[in-house]
């Protein structure tokens, strides 16, 4: 069996023009085709990704897709940039090697984590992310303390027992805060803000709930530390992106703060990770499949987080192929703790990207059955979004 071409999608939605999602389908000579993706929908940096998809998928035209290492390893090293290569480059190599495992699936008939070793846990817990974005099917800014303890309760009226909110991205009278607000010390009037809204969010949700605090590395260690020392008496299940990802900072705040931290969105490959594990300064490992290196790197990660007792979160917050790939590999590892559901995958301008549309029912996740990842790209990606073909050492652009 060998790939023949590679399709390679940037989706630009007019209902939401901070979502870009890069997505690719590689088709093999025997009919067998699979999907994957790079995760940088959102943010800066989509049209790097998209690029560089296209890239690396002119390395593999010809190759086995059931040779998923010897195929990382040309994406790593062959590359130049691959080796110790951040988002845009890791991202590339998700893209490729999800679709290379989703194939594999389908060549054998069976779900990945079959071929992970099997199912350990199925009927997932799964968190409600991101809730100060409003938990509803339009994203909107959360301000008001009130805003974000409805949003909790809408939560836990669908079965959660666990949710997670940026507490310290919003104004209570509108617009965001400063980097410098939010960074060296915080100031006492802006702390008692961002204290009250977590004080709040717990005693509307009571103490059988797990609350996540999430920072997007706003923080700097200093106020890292500040912050997580003043909502501790709210019994916080992980605090999560403390600072910009850094092994000596990162050794600071776990030194003074007493809740668990969680990290990994922007640390990139095993060799970025394994100075968290051997200085033991994360508790949650948060590997992305969509910009880590796929299912053949962070597979990986995760079996290097068990032997030093860090826990598993895969940082989800892709379109449901990411959404499908996540949840076939913490099927398949001990150490999982909890899934994430991020609110965009509430909102039809991601729910559209894929054929199936798995949502948790009560708080649980249960773990795609289908061969391969368990989901595909829908019609509309297929149709409708532009695209760039690469078929032997040519590419063409089609709308």
């Amino acid at each position: 069996m060998k790939i023949t071409k590679i399709d390679v999608f940037r989706v630009d939605d007019p209902s939401n023009t901070n979502w870009h999602p890069v997505l690719c389908r590689i088709y093999t000579d025997n009919g067998l085709y699979g999907d994957g993706e790079a995760a940088i929908a959102y943010g800066i940096g989509s049209t790097g990704a998209f690029g560089m998809v296209q890239d690396l998928a002119k390395l593999v035209i010809g190759m086995d897709p059931l040779d998923t290492e010897v195929i990382w390893q040309k994406l790593y090293r062959k590359t130049f940039w691959g080796q110790n290569g951040g988002s845009i480059v890791t991202a590339g190599i998700s893209a490729i090697d999800l679709a290379l495992w989703d194939i594999k699936g389908k060549f054998f008939n069976v779900p990945v984590y079959k071929l992970l070793g099997g199912k350990q846990n199925d009927n997932l817990r799964t968190y409600a992310s991101q809730l100060q974005f409003g938990w509803t099917k339009e994203m909107g800014a959360m301000f008001k303390t009130a805003d974000y303890v409805a949003a909790a309760k809408r939560a836990l009226a669908e079965g959660y027992t666990a949710i997670k909110i940026d507490f310290f991205t919003y104004r209570p009278e509108g617009g965001a805060y400063t980097d410098k607000e939010r960074t060296t010390l915080i100031s006492p009037d802006i702390l008692s803000q961002v204290v009250g809204r977590v004080k709040a969010v717990r005693e509307a949700v009571g103490d059988k709930i797990d609350i996540i605090i999430e920072n997007h590395s706003f923080l700097d260690a200093q106020s890292a530390v500040q912050l997580a020392n003043a909502v501790e008496p709210y019994n916080i299940f992980y605090f999560e992106e403390p600072n910009t990802p850094d092994p000596q900072t990162a050794r600071y705040i776990s030194s003074k703060i007493r809740i668990p931290i969680a990290n990994g969105e922007r640390i990139y490959t095993r060799w970025q990770y394994k100075h968290y594990f051997q200085d033991n300064t994360l508790q949650i490992a948060q590997p992305d499949l969509g910009t880590c290196g796929g299912i053949t790197e962070v597979k990986k990660i995760c079996d290097m987080a068990y032997a030093y007792d860090v826990a598993i979160q895969i940082h989800a917050c892709g379109s449901p192929i990411c959404t499908a790939a996540s949840l076939q590999v913490e099927a398949a590892i001990p150490n999982f703790i909890i899934h994430e559901h991020h609110q965009a995958n509430l909102c039809d301008f991601n729910i559209k990207l894929c054929k199936y549309d798995y949502q948790p029912i009560h708080g649980k996740f249960k773990v795609p059955d289908l061969p391969g990842l368990g989901n595909e790209l829908s019609d509309y990606v297929l149709n409708e979004s532009p695209k760039v073909t690469i078929e032997g050492d040519n590419a063409f652009w089609s709308m």
